[in-house]
C-alpha cells in the first residue's frame, strides 16, 4: 500500500470516529432509560422484569423465547440440507460439504478418541450438543427484537445465559454420561458416573458463568451511549464468538472425556 493511501485510510478513520464521538456528546442525556444499569445488569442474571408473553397464555424469560427460535431454525436448517444438499453431495467436495463434513468430523473424532468402545450414540450427542451451544451463542448477535409485557422492546439473549437453561444442558449431558455407563458396565458404570456427582453442577455454571459474562459486558457497553458507537461491534462479536468456540468445545470434551471413562 502506498504512503497516500495509508494517509487517507488514517484520515478516514479518524473522520469516521470523530463523527461518532461527537454525535455521542451531543446525544448525551437526550434520551430516556426505563432502567437503570444495576437493574439492567440484574434482570440479565435473574430475569426478574423484563418477561415475554407465550402465546398469550404464561409468561416467560427472554431465553425461553430464545431456545424456541434456535431449536426451529437448527431443525429447518438440518430439514434443507437433508433434502436439497446431502443428495448432491460428491466425492470431490465443494465449500459448503467441506464446511458440514468437517464440523460432523470434528464431533465424530472427538468421540471416538475419548471412548474407542462406545461413541455412535455420543457422536450424535456431541454433535448435536456442539451446534445448539454455538448457534445458540452466535444468536443474540443477530440483536432480535422482541417486546415485553410492560411494552418495552428487549434483545433476545442467547439461550444458555438464563441459568436454567444452561442447567439442562448440563444434566442431559450427565444423563448421556450416565447412560454409557449402565450401557458399558451396569451397575458398576452407575457407580462410577454417580461417584462425580457435583459433574453437572459445574459443567452447567461453567457454561451459565461464561456466557453471562459476555452478556453483562456487552449490556455494559450499550447502556452508555458513549460507548455504543463502535465499541459494541469489536466487544459483541469478541466475546460472543470466543465464548461459542471454547464453551462448545469444553462441554462436548468434557462429556466425552467421562462417557468413556464410565464406558471403558
Amino acid at each position: 500500500m502506498s504512503k497516500k493511501k495509508k494517509i487517507l485510510m488514517f484520515v478516514f478513520f479518524g473522520v469516521w470516529i470523530a463523527v461518532f464521538l461527537l454525535g455521542a456528546i451531543l446525544l448525551q442525556g437526550k434520551y430516556e432509560k426505563h432502567e437503570t444499569i444495576q437493574e439492567a445488569m440484574r434482570d440479565a442474571v435473574l430475569h426478574e422484569t423484563n418477561k415475554i408473553s407465550l402465546f398469550g397464555v404464561i409468561e416467560v424469560n427472554p431465553a425461553v423465547i430464545s431456545g424456541f427460535t434456535v431449536t426451529g431454525i437448527l431443525l429447518l436448517l438440518a430439514l434443507f440440507i437433508r433434502i436439497f444438499a446431502i443428495p448432491r453431495f460428491k466425492m470431490m467436495p465443494g465449500k459448503f460439504q467441506m464446511l458440514i463434513e468437517e464440523w460432523v468430523g470434528f464431533f465424530d473424532r472427538l468421540a471416538k478418541g475419548n471412548s474407542p468402545h462406545r461413541n455412535k450414540f455420543l457422536g450424535a450427542y456431541l454433535f448435536a450438543a456442539g451446534t445448539y451451544i454455538f448457534v445458540g451463542t452466535c444468536f443474540e448477535l443477530f440483536g432480535v427484537q422482541a417486546v415485553t409485557t410492560e411494552g418495552h422492546s428487549v434483545s433476545l439473549p442467547a439461550p444458555l445465559a438464563d441459568i436454567n437453561g444452561a442447567i439442562m444442558m448440563g444434566c442431559l449431558s450427565y444423563l448421556v454420561i450416565l447412560s454409557g455407563g449402565i450401557a458399558g458396565n451396569r451397575l458398576k458404570g452407575v457407580g462410577k458416573t454417580l461417584k462425580d456427582f457435583s459433574l453437572p453442577i459445574s459443567m452447567s455454571f461453567r457454561l451459565f458463568g461464561a456466557l453471562l459474562s459476555g452478556a453483562l459486558v456487552t449490556e455494559l457497553v450499550y447502556y452508555f451511549i458513549s460507548l455504543s458507537f463502535v465499541l459494541p461491534v469489536v466487544v459483541g462479536i469478541l466475546f460472543t464468538l470466543l465464548h461459542a468456540l471454547i464453551q462448545t468445545y469444553v462441554l462436548t470434551m468434557l462429556t466425552s472425556v467421562f462417557y468413556g471413562e464410565v464406558c471403558e
